[in-house]
């Protein structure tokens, strides 16, 4: 697959970032997405967060809406990205249910 990326030699990164674009969209699109889904977060939750947020709650809240954001972008039968979010909060869940994960 010949890169979008300007180089002159065959570049592994440039072909991931390709590949990266063509399922979850041009990056900087998505990011400002990802973004605004965090900051909306962020504004009604400010208050409660150091209090009622552990770190893995709010970690996973913000790795969710980066896979929001490219699904919403890029292309939305990736399953990946549903798998992931899944996850993210099955982490979270398992934890507060006494589980292993932390």
């Amino acid at each position: 697959m010949k890169s979008k990326c300007a180089v002159k030699f065959d570049d592994p990164t440039a072909e991931i970032l390709d590949h990266r674009e063509s399922r979850y969209g041009r990056f900087a699109t998505q990011a400002v997405t990802a973004q605004a889904l965090k900051d909306a977060l962020n504004q009604v939750a400010v208050e409660r967060m150091s209090d009622v947020f552990a770190p893995d709650m709010l970690e996973a809240l913000d790795l969710i809406c980066t896979k929001l954001s490219r699904i919403v972008h890029g292309d939305p039968t990736v399953l990946d990205s549903w798998d992931d979010i899944a996850g993210y909060a099955r982490l979270v869940a398992d934890r507060l249910r006494g589980g292993v994960h932390v």
